[in-house]
């Protein structure tokens, strides 16, 4: 996918599925009311020795990502709890190390459970890793790829934040907002 230029009234988000074999990334954005898919892939983590060496490869590339295309938001998955204690250590690093590359660049970051991902993405928190991937090429308008899974997942994360970012706004926008967007419900 192309490099759109960010405009003033567009909102960039990168959603990120850490991982400490293959990293997830997907960016969109959002601009007015139609949300486009910018570009998505994975950073293949096996081929490198010694954990450090992984995690020192995920956060350049996370800043190559966020100086490339300047996002306003950074949404990752949170790890699940799995029975192996030392997967999880290793998957928290990824996932630190992805946030200090957001960070270090000052922008805001969300977490998102895997189940609150596919509920928002799919309407059903335990669809399969094909469900979502299915849903998100429908949603953001593209044909099915043969890259793998952890980069849908990252789209589905991008694309949940977005909605959970609506629906916070939404909500927090007071009467005014109210008033403004219901005029008929005004009584004189």
């Amino acid at each position: 996918m192309g490099i759109e230029k960010k405009t003033e009234a567009s909102n960039i988000i990168l959603g990120l599925d850490p991982g400490t074999s293959v990293m997830g990334y997907g960016l969109i954005t959002i601009q007015k009311q139609e949300i486009k898919l910018l570009q998505f892939g994975v950073l293949h983590l096996k081929k490198y020795i010694g954990h450090e060496l992984k995690l020192k490869k995920i956060y350049d590339r996370v800043n190559q990502i966020i100086e490339d295309f300047m996002p306003d938001e950074v949404a990752l998955e949170a790890p699940f709890f799995g029975k192996n204690v030392q997967s999880m250590l290793k998957l928290g690093r990824a996932q630190g190390v992805a946030m200090a590359a957001a960070l270090s660049h000052g922008i805001p970051i969300s977490e998102y459970a895997p189940k609150k991902v596919k509920q928002s993405v799919t309407g059903n928190g335990n669809a399969s890793k094909e469900q979502v991937a299915a849903m998100i090429q429908n949603l953001l308008n593209f044909k099915k790829t043969n890259y793998l899974l952890d980069a849908t997942d990252a789209l589905a994360v991008a694309f949940c934040h977005h909605l959970q970012g609506k629906t916070q706004r939404k909500n927090t926008q007071g009467w005014n907002a109210f008033l403004s967007d219901h005029p008929n419900r005004i009584k004189s």
